[in-house]
């Protein structure tokens, strides 16, 4: 049992975008620390296959579907099932798509954070948000050297942007409705997290890299890489989502103190380029090739993004626990099990169980 278990023990826990990867991971994760999750999605899980039906949640929590840009049936949400601390996944999170479909993009990234900002001022339960953006949050420098929480917000395409809108929002909620210095009225902490590029078992996205590897690899075709140069910092979805559930905890225990923007990362601070990524899934799921691919839009997406962890290592204890190797031979193991149909909830789980126990070998604080 980690730190933080006592933390989310029957605790009421609202995961917007619960059906998507993250989300599913992290309300599994919850529903093992004893959480009473309240998950809150459109109708749809985002993809099909979908980790959150594999691994068959819906019938172990509170499953609301509803859109993030409904304000009403959201507010509705809250007041009728009074979460204590509230996780925001939910978004339109794709690069490519949001070129397609900026207005959609922004209403979802920009207006869905505003209205879980405001339906939680207008309850009284909620104790805590944490809001997950983007490491795109950041203006695009290409610096060689990771991005602070104190740098330059901006974006040049709309998800980048809209993401950014949000953590302005975010901010303009805290300091004029979650002021820390009238926390002891409003009793309300407020984070947002930025983690950099998240990668894991049960990711069907379009347009992401280790999904389209992984397709490719299950369906015997050669992976299609787009910018095999670019660099990213690449991390397991284990990583961030511990960061989270530790931040989640610090606000419920000690309030404003920590209700500002986090970055979580990788150990890899410089970054990995994408064509080592897959040339390392090739080699783990042992066949396959990868060639060179330029689909439209492709000229988006940021060269090179890393991510400065450091205020979270200081302040917060946490740091990340696997390498990158480690994140993909654990994502070959997911997906291998995967098309052998196993009980995806269990392999989920003994994956938890498995990063769990590693954190605790290396001393970190919520695992302790």
């Amino acid at each position: 049992m980690t730190s933080f278990s006592d933390t989310y023990s029957s605790l009421p826990v609202l995961v917007t975008g619960h059906t998507g990867f993250k989300g599913s991971w992290l309300t599994t994760w919850l529903l093992e620390l004893g959480a009473h999750v309240i998950g809150y999605s459109l109708p749809e899980p985002p993809t099909r296959p979908s980790n959150f039906v594999a691994a068959g949640l819906a019938e172990r929590i509170t499953d609301v579907r509803g859109d993030i840009r409904d304000y009403e049936t959201l507010h509705q949400t809250i007041i009728a099932h009074r979460p204590q601390l509230v996780f925001h996944l939910a978004a339109q999170p794709i690069v490519l798509r949001s070129v397609e479909l900026p207005k959609l993009t922004i209403d979802t990234n920009a207006g869905g954070t505003v209205n879980v900002l405001e339906a939680i001022r207008q309850t009284d339960s909620v104790r805590a948000l944490v809001s997950i953006t983007t490491d795109k949050v950041y203006e695009n420098q290409e610096w060689l050297w990771g991005y602070r929480e104190s740098d330059q917000l901006g974006g040049h395409d709309p998800y980048s942007a809209g993401k950014a809108m949000a953590e302005l929002a975010i901010a303009a909620y805290r300091s004029t409705y979650f002021a820390p210095g009238d926390y002891a009225r409003h009793g309300v902490a407020i984070a947002s997290t930025r983690a950099g590029n998240v990668i894991g078992g049960g990711d069907f996205a379009d347009y992401r890299l280790v999904p389209d590897c992984m397709k490719a690899l299950m369906d015997g075709r050669p992976i299609g890489v787009r910018n095999p140069l670019s660099v990213r910092p690449w991390q397991h979805v284990l990583e961030p989502l511990s960061g989270y559930l530790w931040l989640g905890a610090q606000l419920l225990r000690h309030g404003p103190a920590f209700g500002e923007p986090w970055n979580f990362g990788p150990l890899e601070q410089k970054g990995v380029p994408a064509q080592a990524l897959a040339e390392k899934l090739v080699e783990l799921w042992g066949s396959g090739a990868w060639e060179h691919t330029r689909p439209g839009y492709a000229e988006v997406e940021t060269g090179l993004l890393r991510l400065s962890w450091d205020k979270a290592a200081h302040r917060l204890d946490w740091r990340p626990v696997y390498t990158w190797v480690d994140a993909l031979t654990e994502i070959t193991g997911w997906f291998k099990a995967f098309q052998a149909g196993a009980d995806m909830g269990a392999v989920t789980r003994d994956h938890i169980a498995a990063y769990t126990a590693r954190a605790a070998e290396l001393g970190l604080a919520w695992a302790a």
